[in-house]
């Protein structure tokens, strides 16, 4: 647009704003700004931003800054507008029908006017406008409707300018974010922690991420852009960092010290201690987890309050009473669900007959076997990643994966024994997964290994695992359901919708 004609865009607060103390709101709105700024900065987004007591306006050239804006935590919505300079009710009638009468045609419609700023002694009411601007539209539109109208042509009336809009983008509301401290989230990758972390930072929380990595670097490949997508799309205002800390010696402590049907609940409460650490190294006020009450084993009412007491720090869970079919719907709203959907909840640990109501006192006995000192260390060599600025072309796992299985490879199916008699790639052998991370080390040298299993991730650490100690390993892209690609047969194909295939 040129000369008077100028998109604006009024940024709405979210009513908690609204009923905050004068001193309070006038910090929170001024944070909200800064973190807009930033956003569209990152963006490449040149724009200028007015702050009101009841609004910010926008005004950009960029049809992507409203939804840019939509993402800042702090706002309620974003209405994209036209603003036009007026002297007389003609000059406001005659650009309302001008820039409503092709937005209406063919619609119902209403008209909403309302005064902004201190605009209160403007000569006429807005009812008034209301009516005639309604009168000059009509013709255009299938009709009036006042209570569910297709389109609204609203009119926000300041001294000298009009606001005209039809589009309002909702957005999230929530508190902007830096205004209500920092907490470190525990982070997996799958849809659980992902949505914990973004309904913290939709309270105005700052965090950043421990990811405690059970699978080397092809874990760490599928975390990485979870976390990207919350610092990216989620977090203008401030740089989160991503901790990761290399768990793997953690899980094998436990695993050769430790009593099988507590592992769950032991290393949930270690991932708590170095969260604990952390914390307090990055002095931040509590610890955030995506633990919901009966998902899964450890995550019983019982289980969740032995694994409290590792830290005195205040341990935060959004989702506790949250269905997984309500989570996952909140994955999508953030952008992280198929990303998330490629990380299942992956453990390294699998005990038979998992503990549901462990006693402090026994845990606190098996743990007497773990050395503090090893974790400590573990966490002092953790890696950081500004998330921001990380460039994910720049971090790969080593080429391990492949599409076709390699001439004269061994093939090891890592499912369990009922998913491999429901299908198996012909001439695969069967090993479970925790027995193949005990016996990978004294795999022939001269031969060549192709592992798969339910979704790509601990066939990938294992091949992972074999490179490592000088074996040639390989791993099958997407996991079963590439392998069953490549494999191509009808009976593949029909074994594939069987549960036992996917069972863990």
């Amino acid at each position: 647009m040129s000369g008077n004609h100028r998109r604006v865009y009024a940024i709405h607060y979210s009513g908690e704003l609204s009923v905050k103390a004068k001193g309070t709101r006038n910090r929170f709105c001024e944070r909200l700004a800064r973190n807009l700024a930033d956003a569209l900065d990152s963006a490449g987004i040149r724009h200028e931003i007015k702050r009101t007591w009841s609004r910010l306006y926008l005004e950009s050239s960029s049809e992507r800054a409203g939804e840019v804006a939509s993402r800042i935590f702090g706002v309620s919505s974003v209405t994209s507008a036209e603003r036009r300079p007026w002297q007389s009710l003609e000059d406001i009638l005659r650009c309302g029908e001008e820039i409503f009468a092709p937005v209406v045609a063919g619609k119902t419609f209403a008209v909403r006017v309302r005064r902004g700023g201190r605009s209160q002694k403007l000569p006429f009411r807005s009812p008034k406008v209301e009516r005639e601007l309604g009168a000059l539209l009509a013709p255009h539109a299938a009709g009036v409707d006042l209570k569910h109208p297709q389109v609204t042509a609203r009119i926000e009336l300041r001294r000298g300018d009009a606001y005209y809009s039809s589009r309002r983008i909702p957005a999230q509301g929530g508190l902007p974010l830096g205004t209500e401290g920092h907490a470190v989230v525990l982070l997996s990758g799958g849809f659980d922690s992902a949505v914990a972390a973004w309904l913290l930072l939709r309270r105005g929380v700052m965090v950043d991420y421990l990811f405690c990595n059970l699978a080397g670097d092809s874990h760490r490949d599928a975390v990485l852009p979870v976390a990207k997508v919350l610092a990216d799309d989620w977090s203008a205002g401030y740089r989160p960092q991503l901790h990761m800390v290399d768990f793997r010696p953690a899980v094998e402590e436990l695993r050769t010290r430790c009593p099988q049907p507590l592992w769950q609940v032991l290393l949930k409460r270690q991932m708590l201690r170095a969260a604990d650490r952390l914390a307090r190294m990055v002095k931040a006020n509590a610890i955030v987890t995506g633990e919901a009450v009966g998902q899964v084993s450890s995550q019983t009412l019982a289980n969740l309050s032995v694994i409290s007491s590792a830290t005195e720090i205040p341990i935060l869970r959004p989702l506790v009473a949250a269905n997984k079919e309500e989570i996952i719907d909140l994955a999508r709203l953030v952008g992280t669900h198929d990303l998330s959907a490629q990380v299942p909840e992956y453990c390294a640990l699998t005990p038979r007959g998992p503990e549901t109501h462990a006693k402090v006192s026994r845990v606190a006995r098996a743990e007497q076997g773990l050395d503090p000192e090893k974790l400590k260390a573990l966490i002092e060599e953790r890696a950081t990643f500004d998330l921001r600025a990380l460039d994910l072309g720049r971090v790969s796992a080593p080429d391990l994966e492949v599409e076709s299985v390699p001439e004269g490879a061994v093939v090891i199916d890592l499912r369990s024994p009922m998913a491999f008699r429901s299908w198996h790639h012909p001439g695969a052998l069967s090993l479970g997964y925790v027995e193949a991370l005990g016996a990978y080390r004294s795999f022939d040298r001269e031969q060549t290994y192709l592992f798969y299993c339910e979704v790509g991730l601990k066939s990938a650490h294992l091949a992972e695992l074999m490179k490592e100690a000088g074996r040639r390993a390989f791993h099958f892209r997407g996991g079963l359901k590439g392998i069953l690609r490549s494999a191509g047969t009808d009976e593949a194909l029909q074994a594939a919708m069987s549960p036992a295939l996917l069972s863990e």
